[in-house]
């Protein structure tokens, strides 16, 4: 099924306030009302990547220019290549090559093409994975030895680790050894073993960095351009009931309002789906899409 063919029947928004069912447009109004989305993926959920453009269109068509498409599927080292092909100035293939885009750019593709279309900023959001695996090993005490440029990369240092909930979160599913909707190129869970083998001993360290990379990333837009609007790309397990990189954003810009979308693939009873208790508190707003829509690569 190609994503032309996709429709409303494809996928069902729920409010979280109000536990009935919406509409992505009524989403897309609400966003008066924040600075900063997180839309929370499975990064194999075709319908997911539909909408994200859909909610792309949409705030272009109210924001302009202050819309900034923020990513974590482009690392921080690799802007100027992301900025020089955004201008025109490379072409294609040398942003696949020297950017390091996943194997499944296909899906983000169309989002790129047109921010570059309406000349919208968009910003690598994540940390480089050479970064990530230092503080897996090593923990981020390791990373203060990098260079000045190297650092330039980073969040500042030392950077909040994850606690509480989220670290409970976090470790329970890398007991299970999870690894479901990540492609070969997105350096986390996937490449990470579970408990029941060698785990690196300061694997929170790195998934704290992710986290901390991308709040930073989306803190120092608005250092630019404080009437911005960010609509920020990650996988759901960084943003669902507010953890990660949500959490990470609030203690470098407390002041910016956030709103939450997690998108979510798989229930069976589609589309007689409806949000309960139990899922509500993964973010303002949950979307549930069509599991029997092909995903874009197999887990």
């Amino acid at each position: 099924m190609q994503k032309d063919s996709l429709t409303q029947n494809n996928y069902k928004v729920f409010s979280s306030k109000t536990m009935k069912e919406i509409t992505l447009a009524d989403v897309i109004q609400d966003v008066k009302n924040y600075d900063v989305v997180f839309f929370g993926e499975e990064h194999n959920d075709s319908v997911a990547h539909f909408l994200q453009l859909e909610v792309l269109k949409g705030l272009y068509e109210t924001y302009g220019e202050k819309v900034t498409l923020s990513m974590e599927m482009f690392e921080t080292d690799c802007q100027l290549v992301l900025d020089e092909y955004l201008a025109g100035y490379i072409r294609e293939k040398n942003i696949k090559k020297e950017a390091r885009t996943w194997s499944n750019y296909k899906d983000y593709r169309a989002l790129v093409e047109f921010a570059k279309e309406k000349k919208l900023k968009v910003v690598a959001a994540n940390s480089p994975a050479r970064y990530n695996n230092m503080a897996s090993r090593n923990g981020q005490v390791a990373l203060k030895d990098l260079s000045k440029v190297a650092k330039s990369f980073l969040p500042p240092l030392p950077y909040d680790t994850a606690t509480g909930d989220y670290y409970q979160k976090f470790m329970s599913q890398m007991s299970d050894g999870a690894s479901a909707g990540i492609p070969s190129k997105d350096t986390s869970i996937k490449a990470l073993p579970s408990l029941n083998s060698m785990m690196p001993k300061h694997i929170v360290h790195s998934q704290s960095l992710w986290d901390a990379t991308m709040a930073y990333s989306i803190s120092k837009i608005f250092k630019t351009n404080k009437n911005a609007k960010v609509l920020q790309l990650n996988g759901k397990f960084h943003s669902d009931e507010g953890f990660g990189a949500v959490a990470q954003l609030k203690k470098y810009s407390p002041k910016l309002k956030v709103l939450i979308i997690s998108c979510n693939s798989g229930d069976k009873e589609f589309p007689n789906v409806t949000l309960s208790s139990a899922n509500k508190g993964l973010g303002d707003y949950v979307i549930f899409t069509d599991p029997s829509v092909p995903r874009t690569f197999k887990e």
